[in-house]
C-alpha cells in the first residue's frame, strides 16, 4: 500500500540515477547511498525512480520491481515515490502499474509508447486515450503524463481530453518547447479539475517556472536538487535577484548535462556525481558507453563553475 494517500504531484521532484557495478549489475549499496542523499534535500516533495535517469530502457521488469523495493526500504517512509511506467504495450504498462501500486509507489510517471510515434499520435489521439485508460483501469494511483517534445508529443487537445476523461491524471511532466509549454501551463492548470504542469526543461528552468509551472520533475535533480529547490522557492516568492543568481550558477551544470549528443545526459550526471564524491563510479548499461576523458574533465569544470561541492551549494544573499 502507498505510504502517502491522495498525493498530488507538485513542487520539486528529482529523478534518481541507478548505480551499476563494472559488470553492469545493479549496485544496491551505491543506489541506496544516492537515494538517501537526494531524499535528504530540504524542500523536495517526492523522488522519482525507474525513470529515464535510472536507464529504465535497459532494466527488466524484475529489476524495476527490485529498484522500487530498495527505494521504498531506503526512503519510502519519508517521501512519496513516483515510479516510471515505461513500456511499448499498454497491457505491459498496466502490469508495471499494478506492480508499482503493490510495491508502495504514490504516483506513476507514464511514458509514451514509442509505437505511438510510428502510428502518428497527432493523427490518432484515440491511441493515447486507449493507453491511459488501460493503465488507469489497472491502478488507483495518480498518473503523470510524460509529454515529450518530439513526434511522441500529445497535442494540447489530446492532453485536455485525457485530463477530462481520466480523473486519475493529476500532472503532466512537460518537455515541450517554450510556446507550447506556456499554453500547457495556462490551459491545464486552469481546467475545472486542474492538472499540474511539472517542467522538465532543466536547460531553461527559470523561464519555465516564471511561466507558472507548479513544479518540476527532472533527472538533473539527481545532482542539483538543492539548486532546483532554491530556484523554485525564489520564483514562488517573486525574488527575482535570487532566482537569477541561482539560474546563472545552474546554467553551468545544465550546459554540461544537456550538451550534444543529448542521449548522454544521464551518463554525464553520473560522472558529475563521481566528481563530487557522491558516487564511486559512473557505469552505464549499453547501448550507453563511457564518456571520453576530455568530456569528463569538462563536467568537473562545470561543477566547479556552478559552485557545487560534495555537500551541495549555498544560496548567496542578494545584494542590497
Amino acid at each position: 500500500m502507498t505510504q502517502f494517500k491522495d498525493y498530488t504531484p507538485a513542487g520539486v521532484i528529482p529523478a534518481a540515477i541507478l548505480a551499476f557495478d563494472e559488470d553492469f549489475a545493479i549496485n544496491e549499496a551505491e543506489t541506496r547511498r544516492h537515494l538517501s542523499f537526494v531524499a535528504a534535500t530540504d524542500g523536495i516533495s517526492a523522488v522519482t525512480v525507474n525513470g529515464h535517469s535510472s536507464e529504465i530502457h535497459a532494466c527488466s521488469f524484475d529489476e524495476q520491481r527490485a529498484i522500487l523495493d530498495v527505494s521504498m526500504d531506503e526512503i519510502g517512509d519519508s517521501l512519496p515515490l513516483i515510479n516510471g511506467v515505461y513500456a511499448d504495450g499498454s497491457h505491459e504498462a498496466a502490469k508495471i502499474a499494478k506492480m508499482a501500486e503493490a510495491g508502495g509507489a504514490s504516483a506513476l510517471l507514464c511514458f509514451p509508447p514509442h509505437s505511438m510515434g510510428m502510428g502518428g499520435i497527432r493523427h490518432r489521439p484515440e491511441m493515447a486515450m486507449a493507453h491511459f485508460k488501460t493503465i488507469a483501469d489497472a491502478t488507483d494511483l495518480p498518473l503523470i503524463v510524460f509529454q515529450y517534445g518530439d513526434e511522441l508529443a500529445y497535442s494540447l487537445d489530446t492532453l485536455v481530453g485525457l485530463a477530462e476523461d481520466i480523473p486519475s491524471i493529476k500532472a503532466v511532466k512537460d518537455w515541450s518547447p517554450p510556446q507550447a509549454h506556456a499554453r500547457h501551463i495556462n490551459a491545464l492548470q486552469n481546467l475545472p479539475r486542474p492538472v499540474n504542469v511539472l517542467s522538465t526543461n532543466s536547460a531553461w528552468m527559470m523561464s519555465s517556472l516564471v511561466m507558472g509551472a507548479n513544479g518540476l520533475l527532472s533527472g538533473a535533480g539527481s545532482v542539483i536538487a538543492d539548486m532546483q529547490v532554491a530556484l523554485f522557492r525564489a520564483v514562488q516568492a517573486d525574488d527575482l535577484a535570487t532566482a537569477r543568481d541561482v539560474a546563472e550558477r545552474m546554467w553551468h551544470a545544465t550546459e554540461a548535462f544537456y550538451a550534444d549528443p543529448f542521449g548522454d545526459m544521464h551518463n554525464r550526471m553520473k560522472e558529475a556525481l563521481v566528481h563530487l564524491g557522491r558516487q564511486d563510479r559512473a557505469v552505464v548499461r549499453p547501448p550507453l558507453v563511457k564518456l571520453p576523458a576530455a568530456e569528463i574533465a569538462r563536467i568537473g569544470d562545470a561543477m566547479a563553475a556552478a559552485g557545487l561541492t560534495r555537500d551541495g551549494f549555498e544560496v548567496r544573499e542578494a545584494a542590497e
